[in-house]
């Protein structure tokens, strides 16, 4: 198998991380590889706002926190309530990925850069997690104007984030498996 595939067939959600921060320059490989990813006729609308800062990472979940405590689904007011929540698993990078709604396809592009993100992380030793708790949250007033001060482009939803950071030794790792069904080929 070549090495682009075992990278596939490696790569899995990281919901624990240690504190050692991602490195700048892997940062900036990852984000290129972002920007790498296919988009609807090449318009290029999208937009990455990468946060390292830990005091701003903790003020966007308890920003998000206050906008489930808001909602009426009994399992978002309970994590809007949670004083242990954290959206982010605590990871010490996170990328939040926008774009403009106008485009159907906004959120595919979207999708199609945070695969890139997370092969590209974990081709370099980082695991990552799909985030979504942002995207459910994104238009809340108060989560708004924290965008807005991120440098998120006000006409932008998020569709993603990216948590990224390195998993402690010793992880156990689930095993994959492909359901039944999954696959059909017509030939």
């Amino acid at each position: 198998m070549n090495e682009v595939l075992k990278n596939m067939e490696a790569r899995h959600s990281v919901r624990a991380y240690t504190d050692r921060q991602v490195p700048a320059e892997e940062l900036d490989l990852i984000l290129r590889a972002a920007t790498c990813a296919p988009n609807g006729m090449h318009l290029e609308t999208w937009h990455f706002t990468a946060i390292q800062k830990a005091a701003i990472l903790d003020e966007l979940n308890e920003a998000i926190k206050g906008a489930f405590a808001k909602s009426n689904n009994p399992l978002l007011q309970e994590r809007g309530h949670s004083t242990t929540y954290c959206c982010y698993y605590h990871a010490p990078t996170l990328i939040i990925v926008s774009n403009e709604p106008t485009q159907w396809w906004a959120g595919m592009d979207c999708a199609c850069a945070l695969e890139n993100i997370f092969l590209a992380a974990r081709s370099l030793g980082i695991g990552s997690c799909w985030i979504n708790q942002l995207g459910q949250t994104c238009d809340d007033p108060d989560v708004r104007t924290l965008l807005t001060r991120l440098g998120i482009p006000a006409n932008h939803k998020v569709y993603g984030c990216a948590a990224l950071g390195y998993e402690p030794e010793g992880t156990p790792l689930k095993e994959k498996k492909v359901k039944e069904g999954t696959i059909t080929i017509v030939r």
